[in-house]
């Protein structure tokens, strides 16, 4: 090999190592980074007629598509739980610990003992002060919890807004590194740097929503939700979020613009198409994912449970039931019934057997037009209908005779009176009982019901369903009659002539709370599936405090499932992309006696030249 030659290859290994050199530093300082890849140079041996050498062919940098893919899946996962759970923990510190002085069961259980007293000592001032006092502070107690959940519910519309914002800047971000990657005339550090902002983009979009990532050759990325909708190509789309403003129980996701209650989180593609992203279900994780199951759901459901609550509370109380009589006509047989009372949300109920086969059927009053018909049947097997008594009795009759069938006889014989007959001699069916109940609204009609928790205005809770359903947002409007809080005599004596010593009302009452039985509204949410509240009114409150304590458990488990999932894959992660200092000194030494090998060569090959030069 020639002097020439000699020099030509040392000065290739010295830029060799100090390149390895370069590159080395870089990775030393950045050890620890948060989302820095380790950088390895990439070398290429040349070959000669008598000799070789290497040369540097750029750098290569640490990175594996199918773990950063997993990774992406797996942040979002994550940050779904996480939001969930952060959420979850302050509804658990509002309903407070089974048995906690301050929990919805103990403050039930206290209305309870404080009923039971007056039962026994009607008489007693105190005795009836204190049943009011514990009532009140029921009252309150649900009107809180109330407050509390929408309050939460108003936090996940502050956070969407926040997260909408840095959404659409971190899209607008890696659409810039796209297009610089594009360029390819970035040497390979600066290509580097682009690629590890590339993926710390991908991944902070990851947790925020669901998304699927795909990398080009030119390493830019396309990024698509997991249902399919594009949201970054050669363009990128904007995410908008519009605020619903102050929340109430009666706020709630609606596709339809105008009957819709909540804050709008909508998506413009880079051709212009709007979606709604609630409506079409496209976030299926994600911290946005999280926060809309949150909105429109798991806070949902809780309000709702502490509507049926309040609800059965009410009509445990003011239900007055009223009972039918057997009449007959000619070979006919069946009961007669007076509706008159009834008002919208109030029911009778009709039992009868046809073909054998035994039958029930609600028949609910409801005057708003928009709702009907309604006809249904629920789990229990019970058919509910749902008719406008607003146009008399008469009316009633012939909607139901239409409705139930030539089997079943319904007429209006007088007044508010409704008559439900069998077939009579064609024997098929069998009128079984017939019974309704209303809502009392005097206090002192000779009734031992008692309208003790109203709605606003001291108006009676009568489940209408007509306009807004009553029952919606009641938890947080129920309130103690004014008449009673000015005067609680009214708790024992239901007529104006009765004795203050009387306990008839006050039985009533406890035997009300305690063998009334009612059905909550059927909800369904994601985490929990499908639930119903069904009992009296303490197995109501029991079975709620439950099911939210269930629902929260399961939620810090998945949390802290995908907590330690996410530990797993960021040490696998470091394990693949970070830098091992330890490594990086044993190369240094390595770099360090090429470039001094190469350094020694170049002094030899000089001093045969002056040595050549002096012949």
């Amino acid at each position: 090999m020639s002097l020439t030659g000699s020099l030509s290859n040392a000065l290739s290994g010295m830029d060799v190592t100090q390149r390895g050199l370069e590159i080395l530093a870089r990775n030393v300082s950045n050890a620890g980074t948060p989302g820095y890849h380790a950088q390895r140079q990439t070398l290429v041996e040349r070959s000669g007629d008598v000799s070789s050498s290497v040369r540097s062919a750029g750098i290569a940098r640490a990175f594996d598509e199918s773990l950063q893919r997993h990774y992406g899946n797996q942040i979002s996962s994550s940050g779904y739980a996480q939001v969930r759970a952060e959420f979850l923990v302050q509804l658990e510190s509002f309903l407070g610990k089974p048995g906690d002085a301050s929990s919805l069961d103990t403050m039930y259980a206290n209305f309870e003992s404080a009923i039971q007293s007056m039962a026994t000592s009607p008489d007693d001032y105190s005795t009836r002060s204190a049943a009011l006092t514990a009532a009140g502070a029921l009252v309150d107690r649900l009107n809180s919890l109330s407050a509390n959940i929408q309050d939460l519910r108003r936090d996940t519309e502050s956070q969407m807004q926040s997260l909408v914002g840095g959404l659409n800047g971190d899209l607008t971000n890696l659409r810039a590194v796209n297009n610089r990657l594009a360029e390819f005339s970035y040497d390979d550090g600066a290509r580097s740097a682009l690629l590890d902002e590339r993926d710390r983009l991908v991944a902070s979009i990851s947790e925020v929503i669901d998304i699927n990532a795909t990398y080009r050759d030119d390493d830019s990325v396309r990024l698509l939700t997991r249902s399919g909708v594009g949201i970054l190509d050669n363009q990128q789309s904007v995410f908008s979020f519009t605020d619903g403003g102050v929340l109430s129980a009666n706020s709630q996701y609606s596709s339809i613009p105008s009957e819709n209650g909540v804050g709008t989180l909508s998506l413009r593609t880079s051709a212009g198409l709007p979606l709604d992203l609630v409506g079409q279900g496209v976030l299926q994780s994600g911290r946005l994912g999280a926060l809309i199951e949150l909105r429109d759901d798991s806070l949902v459901q809780a309000q709702s449970q502490l509507d049926d609550i309040a609800a059965s509370l009410a009509q445990a109380l003011s239900s007055v039931e009223v009972a039918s009589t057997a009449v007959t006509s000619g070979p006919q047989a069946g009961f007669d019934i007076d509706v008159g009372a009834l008002q919208p949300g109030n029911s009778f109920l009709l039992n009868y057997t046809e073909g054998g086969t035994p039958y029930s059927v609600q028949v609910m009053r409801v005057d708003d037009a928009s709702l009907l018909p309604m006809d249904s049947v629920g789990p229990d097997g019970v058919r509910t209908i749902g008719l406008d008594f607003s146009g008399g009795i008469g009316a009633v009759a012939t909607s139901l005779n239409a409705t139930l069938g030539t089997a079943i006889n319904v007429s209006n014989p007088s007044g508010t009176v409704l008559r439900v007959l069998d077939d009579g001699l064609a024997a098929t069916s069998d009128i079984d009982a017939l019974s309704a109940s209303f809502t009392a609204t005097n206090l002192q009609n000779g009734d031992l019901a008692l309208p003790l928790f109203v709605d606003t205005a001291d108006s009676a809770f009568t489940n209408s369903l007509d306009g807004i359903a009553q029952r919606t947002g009641f938890a947080g409007r129920i309130s103690i009659n004014s008449a009673v809080e000015q005067d609680n005599s009214l708790l024992v004596k239901f007529d104006v002539n009765s004795s203050m010593g009387d306990a008839a009302r006050a039985n009533h009452i406890w035997d009300s709370l305690s063998n009334s039985q009612f059905e909550g509204n059927v909800t369904s949410t994601k985490s929990m599936g499908r639930s119903q509240l069904s009992g009296n009114v303490s197995a109501l409150v029991s079975q709620m405090l439950s099911f939210q304590g269930a629902s929260i458990e399961k939620t810090q488990s998945v949390q802290q499932t995908q907590s330690l999932s996410m530990e797993a894959l960021s040490t696998r992660m470091d394990e693949k992309y970070g830098v091992d200092v330890d490594k990086e000194m044993a190369l240094l030494m390595e770099l360090q006696t090429a470039y001094a090998a190469n350094a020694r060569v170049m002094s030899t090959v000089q001093e045969l030249l002056d040595t050549l030069m002096r012949i």
